[in-house]
């Protein structure tokens, strides 16, 4: 079929990797199911992750409790743990890894994302 009687591709949704987005280390998942626990949230409550604009580099990363899944949103599971991303936050998730960090300056979660070219020194603002 010659290029100009193919038919128009239709438009999808973005995909993720098959392992998904993002991973979680065993830590990460071990203190966000002890953060979970100590703020006496539903222990079926996933945890979503979301890229939003604003912070001090353009992009900042979102950590909230949710329980269920919104339409579109990519679900993942860490050992019990379900983890929500919307499509859009997907995009510039990709091949991220949350660790837990503990430091002399303090502890935290800590975001290694191959897609960002400048961080801040707040540690959850970015830029692509």
């Amino acid at each position: 079929m010659d290029a100009q009687h193919e038919s128009p591709t239709p438009q999808t949704p973005p995909t993720a990797p098959a392992a998904g987005p993002l991973r979680l280390t065993q830590k990460a998942v071990d203190m966000i199911k002890i953060t979970r626990e100590q703020e006496k949230l539903d222990p079926a409550s996933g945890l979503r992750v979301a890229v939003r604009g604003g912070g001090c580099s353009g992009f900042e990363y979102a950590l909230d409790f949710e329980l269920e899944a919104r339409d579109n949103d990519f679900v993942l599971e860490y050992d019990g743990l379900k983890v929500f991303i919307d499509a859009v936050s997907a995009r510039y998730l990709e091949g991220t890894e949350i660790d837990y960090v503990l430091g002399m300056t303090g502890a935290g979660f800590k975001f290694n994302n191959p897609k960002a070219t400048g961080t801040c020194g707040c540690g959850s603002s970015f830029a692509v």
